[in-house]
């Protein structure tokens, strides 16, 4: 392992509360991502896309009723988060790398028929990724997250926390994590949050993470979006989106996903009381319950 790439020491995930999975890895392009890989291996897989700045963690409220219901569950921790490998210089981490990261998961397990479930910047990698490897999603639900191509107009608490994470000495991880949630954390869970970053140093992706969002039209990113975007335009299997009601950085952004993606139509979608940015903390089983109801049934 190069001294360019930090990895956060096992004993830091020592009984982490209600989470009881241990981690796989795979190589990707000499970066370790850890991912959680539960359930029949038979089954179609449910892949869970956390965002920033949380790491896998977050779906352990989730996890339980999806297996409960015979799936198959593949959580991977985005690079620079989690028990994945964490590249110490800001400039390793781009919106392509992230994207070739995962599509490295997804094609080297070879997951197929899979049901995606993304939440803010697991959304932004996950939709590009279903965009660009259709033939591997079955269906889709968005969660508090959105594909930008720099034309939208950003909400002011975006800018506000774009600029806390760039200039902050300190990036209080599980108190970032906890205010976005309706209901708190609780200190064991908060730690758990903060555990992937024993120092600053190690959270350097949380770090750059806003400063990738494509926030004008000619940002590097936007290209591949739009072009993600017509595929997105032309997707007729199922899409479902599952919001928080109180997440002010995505508010209504599930309006403009329902209206321009077809397999959007006739769908269950909900804005859930009591949810915040980080929802699956908020109402996970909630969530899982809505996904188990909404999935073909296993047996």
């Amino acid at each position: 392992m190069s001294d360019a790439i930090l990895r956060t020491p096992e004993e830091r995930f020592v009984a982490l509360p209600d989470f009881p999975w241990n981690a796989k890895y795979f190589d990707a392009a000499g970066v370790r991502v850890a991912y959680l890989d539960e359930g029949p291996r038979d089954a179609a897989p449910v892949l869970l896309f956390h965002g920033e700045p949380s790491w896998s963690f977050l779906y352990r409220k989730m996890i339980p009723g999806l297996l409960a219901a015979g799936h198959r569950v593949v959580a991977p921790d985005l690079v620079g988060f989690g028990r994945s490998d964490k590249p110490a210089d800001p400039r390793a981490y781009t919106y392509q790398s992230h994207v070739d990261w995962m599509r490295a998961v997804l094609v080297g397990l070879d997951l197929r028929d899979a049901t995606l479930f993304c939440q803010d910047w697991g959304g932004l990698i996950g939709l590009r990724l279903a965009a660009e490897e259709g033939d591997r999603f079955a269906r889709i639900c968005a969660g508090n997250t959105y594909l930008p191509t720099g034309e939208e107009k950003v909400p002011r608490a975006f800018h506000v926390w774009r600029a806390f994470a760039r200039w902050t000495p300190v990036f209080p991880i599980g108190r970032i994590v906890g205010s976005g949630c309706v209901r708190g954390l609780s200190p064991a869970a908060r730690a758990a949050y903060d555990a992937p970053f024993p120092t600053e140093r190690h959270k350097a992706g949380a770090r750059v993470f806003p400063s990738l969002v494509p926030t004008r039209p000619d940002d590097p990113a936007s290209p591949a979006n739009r072009r993600a975007w017509e595929a997105l335009r032309e997707w007729k299997k199922p899409f479902l989106t599952l919001f928080g009601k109180n997440d002010p950085i995505t508010r209504g952004a599930e309006q403009r996903l329902q209206a321009r993606i077809p397999g959007a139509a006739g769908q269950p979608h909900d804005v859930l009381r009591g949810a915040g940015h980080f929802l699956q903390e908020d109402v996970g089983p909630a969530l899982a319950e809505k996904l188990v109801a909404w999935m073909p049934r296993t047996h």
